[in-house]
């Protein structure tokens, strides 16, 4: 082989391998972006659980009841949900009562009712009872609406109006106490002194929280 002819072949070996070795690197470059290309599938399958951290937002949401029925029912004591409380309806053992004779109107006892110390009760929106005598004479209503209940804490104080003598007709029983109660069903009804009164079909206010709103007129 003459010295030109094998300048010409080492030439074109060396071009040849020249690129062979291009490609064998475009071959080996291309494997890393394969790869890329199948570890975008992990990156895929990395998204389930960024769709699976929904689960704590999916997970069972509190019932109406537990959110907000027995919590409000809790918190203000109605369990009923309408945001007023209804606190203990007083018994006659837990007020502090007094009398006192009152002129107007012809004549009347005011009895007056305020909570024992500590004691935060409730008097309903009705007649107090009010009974004279060992037969039990009851007061009727000297009103014809119903009062409103009236929460004694404090010195809150609560006002009734007794006219032992409703009638104008003479006679009638003669007494010097009379018993009270917190409606017919207090098991602790209390017996209050009074001067002498006489009684014949006696009637009684509602409660009041300014004595002269308690003024049983005939």
């Amino acid at each position: 082989m003459s010295g030109n002819r094998r300048k010409a072949f080492l030439v074109t070996a060396a071009l040849m391998g020249a690129g062979m070795l291009m490609t064998a690197c475009q071959d080996t470059s291309a494997a890393p972006g394969a790869g890329a290309a199948q570890g975008s599938s992990p990156a895929g399958s990395a998204s389930g659980p960024a769709a699976g951290s929904a689960t704590p937002s999916g997970s069972p949401k509190p019932t109406a009841k537990a959110s907000g029925g027995t919590d409000k029912g809790t918190k203000d004591g109605t369990g009923a949900g309408d945001g007023k409380p209804v606190g203990q309806v007083c018994g006659a053992n837990d007020i502090a009562w007094s009398t006192r004779s009152e002129s107007q109107a012809g004549g009347y006892i005011l009895v007056i009712a305020k909570a024992k110390p500590g004691i935060t009760c409730v008097l309903p929106a009705a007649l107090p009872t009010v009974a004279f005598g060992s037969d039990g004479t009851q007061a009727g209503p000297a009103e014809q609406a119903v009062g409103k209940q009236i929460t004694l804490t404090g010195n809150t104080t609560a006002y009734a109006g007794v006219n032992p003598k409703s009638t104008k007709a003479n006679g009638g029983k003669e007494l010097e106490s009379i018993i009270v109660a917190v409606g017919d069903n207090d098991p602790n009804p209390v017996s209050l002194p009074v001067p002498a009164i006489t009684v014949d079909k006696p009637v009684v206010t509602n409660w009041h929280t300014a004595p002269k709103d308690a003024v049983p007129f005939k």
